[in-house]
């Protein structure tokens, strides 16, 4: 495992192998463009709360005692005027009905913490729009979406290789998560939100823990979720991998790699097509498998 960088498991609902895509299933649905666009800033606005926060907190001497060098903190920096930004265009975009920002809370208690959630929040950003990109039918909108998505992969990169010590990606394509998977991981950081917000067409689901929490991949952990024909999925990359719960435990896969969120259903996926909504049991944890940045070639591939 690479510097500050112990698996981070983030209770909520929320790379291997094939070509990319997006979601293959429409039990749920964005109905618009501006949906899809109210559901992007509430993402942004709980992105620049966090960096906000979190720079409010802790001040150069800070970061520096935590052992980080003198410009990490710049960087944090601009990356909460990046996300400034992301918030302003997108309620220019909207216009008066869109969303306002919600009162949050954030379980960091130190620089290190903060990074390390940083990164995990960075990653399910560019897990969210890509994963929500399909229901996006304006051109122009999802060139705009296609630029933020970029910029937030940019963030997740240097946060887990420059400011973590570890590899920039895990694998050939970024896992997509639908909005109901990323809404859940969202919520456990969500207090409260304005009666007046638009509501989001998203369910969420109950949150999963796994024991150790920092497991290995061929690891055998317990899951909090369990009951009879339940399976836990890992969502890694393009490709959805899955291991048999029985008696509350299951064995992870061991040719997985990099950040990987997982999370109990009813039913196996078929090929990298997910189980309905209906069938998911839990909310995703994420499981990060990470590597040194010098990790070879070898250390940093994807299998199936």
């Amino acid at each position: 495992m690479f510097k500050y960088a112990a698996v981070l498991a983030i209770v909520g609902v929320c790379s291997v192998g094939a070509a990319p895509h997006g979601s293959k299933r429409d039990d749920y649905k964005m109905t618009n463009d501006t949906t899809v666009f109210q559901y992007a800033l509430t993402l942004e606005h709980l992105e620049y709360a966090f960096y906000t926060g979190g720079l409010e907190r802790f001040d150069d001497q800070a970061f520096e005692a935590a052992g980080f060098p003198t410009w990490v903190r710049g960087r944090f920096k601009q990356v909460q005027e990046h996300e400034a930004s992301h918030v302003a265009f997108l309620e220019a975009a909207i216009g008066p009905d869109a969303v306002k920002p919600c009162t949050y809370k954030f379980p960091y208690t130190d620089p290190k913490s903060f990074v390390s959630l940083a990164a995990s929040i960075e990653g399910v950003g560019t897990a969210a729009y890509t994963g929500a990109a399909h229901y996006i039918t304006a051109p122009g909108a999802i060139t705009d979406a296609a630029s933020i998505l970029a910029t937030e992969a940019r963030h997740d990169a240097w946060m887990m290789s420059a400011a973590l010590e570890g590899a920039p990606w895990s694998g050939p394509y970024q896992t997509p998560l639908n909005p109901d998977q990323v809404y859940s991981i969202a919520a456990q950081f969500i207090e409260s939100c304005p009666s007046t917000n638009a509501a989001l067409p998203v369910k969420t689901f109950p949150a999963l823990t796994v024991t150790p929490a920092t497991p290995k991949p061929g690891d055998t952990i317990k899951v909090s979720v369990s009951g009879s024909n339940m399976y836990m999925l890992y969502h890694s990359g393009s490709s959805i991998l899955s291991s048999d719960i029985i008696n509350g435990e299951t064995t992870i896969p061991k040719e997985l790699v990099g950040v990987v969120y997982a999370g109990v259903a009813s039913e196996k996926p078929t090929g990298d097509k997910p189980p309905s909504s209906s069938a998911m049991q839990s909310g995703l944890v994420i499981l990060n498998f990470g590597l040194p940045a010098s990790a070879d070639n070898n250390g940093l591939r994807s299998q199936n």
